[in-house]
C-alpha cells in the first residue's frame, strides 16, 4: 500500500520528479505538486486494494493544473490505475478530465468504494466517491457523489457517473435555527438484468429538521417524518443512466 501511493513509486506510469524535487511529471501529464501552497489541493494519491480481485491495487492520482488554479478553486483531471499488487504494473488506467476542478463547493475527500457491485457473474465494479462541501455554517452544503468503473478486457470504463449518496444542506442562522435537509442513498444489486449486467436497486432514505432554541436558549432539534423512495436502475449497454432525483453535483 505505502510503496505504492510514495510519489515516483514503480507502476505509476514513467513517473519522475523534476530536478528541484517540487513536482512530480506522470506522462502525459505535467505538474503534480509535492510541496502544495495555500489554493492547491490538499487531496493526494489515494490507494486500496480491490477485495473483488485482491491481487489488484486501485490508484486515484489527482492531476491540478496550478497555473490556473486559485484561492478560489481548483482546476484538474483524476487518472484511475489499476495495479497489479505483486509488480506493480498498471493492468488499466482511465483518465476523467475535469473531475478535479472545484470553486466555493470544494472538493473535500476522494476515496475508492470496494463495496460488492458484482454487475455481471464475470464482472465487478469499484466506485469512486468524491465528496463537496461548503465553508458556510448558515447556509451548509455536503454532498458525496459515487461513480461505478468496471473492468472490460484491458480497458477500464466508467457504468455509472454522478449518484449523489450522501447528502446535507439547508439554510439557518449559524447558531441554532434553521431548516435542514439530508439523504442516504443505499445499493443493491437485483435479480434482474439488461445488456448482460444486473439492475442495481438504490434506496434512498430524506429527512428534515428545523432546530429551534427553547425557552433557556438551548438548540433544540425538531426532525421531520423521514422519507424512503426506491429507484432501479437498469444499465442501457454503456451506462445505468442517473434518475434526476438523484444526481449529484458535477464538476
Amino acid at each position: 500500500m505505502r510503496r505504492c501511493c510514495r510519489p515516483g513509486a514503480a507502476g505509476l506510469p514513467k513517473a519522475k520528479r523534476s530536478v528541484d524535487g517540487a513536482s512530480l511529471t506522470l506522462e502525459p501529464h505535467i505538474s503534480i505538486p509535492l510541496t502544495l501552497t495555500d489554493y492547491e489541493t490538499p487531496i493526494g494519491l489515494a490507494c486500496k486494494i480491490w477485495p473483488a480481485h485482491d491481487d489488484l491495487l486501485l490508484v486515484a492520482v489527482p492531476l491540478i493544473d496550478s497555473a490556473v488554479s486559485s484561492d478560489d478553486g481548483h482546476v484538474g483531471d483524476i487518472e484511475l490505475l489499476v495495479v497489479d499488487r505483486n509488480s506493480l504494473g498498471v493492468r488499466q488506467r482511465l483518465l476523467q478530465p475535469g473531475l478535479m476542478t472545484d470553486d466555493a463547493i470544494a472538493i473535500r475527500k476522494v476515496e475508492f468504494d470496494t463495496g460488492r457491485y458484482r454487475l455481471a457473474p464475470d464482472v465487478s465494479a469499484f466506485g469512486l466517491r468524491i465528496e463537496l462541501a461548503t465553508h458556510s455554517q448558515a447556509n451548509p452544503f455536503n454532498e458525496t457523489g459515487l461513480r461505478l468503473y468496471a473492468v472490460a478486457g484491458d480497458t477500464l470504463r466508467l457504468v455509472l457517473g454522478g449518484l449523489a449518496v450522501v447528502g446535507h444542506g439547508g439554510e439557518g442562522d449559524a447558531s441554532c435555527a434553521g431548516s435542514f435537509h439530508s439523504s442516504q442513498v443505499s445499493l443493491t444489486m437485483g435479480a434482474a438484468s439488461h445488456h448482460g449486467y444486473h439492475d442495481i436497486t438504490a434506496v434512498e432514505q430524506t429527512g428534515t429538521d428545523e432546530p429551534l432554541p427553547d425557552k433557556d436558549g438551548e438548540c433544540q432539534s425538531h426532525p421531520g417524518k423521514s422519507v424512503k423512495r426506491t429507484y432501479r436502475l437498469r444499465y442501457d449497454g454503456s451506462l445505468y443512466p442517473v434518475p434526476a432525483a438523484l444526481k449529484a453535483m458535477e464538476p
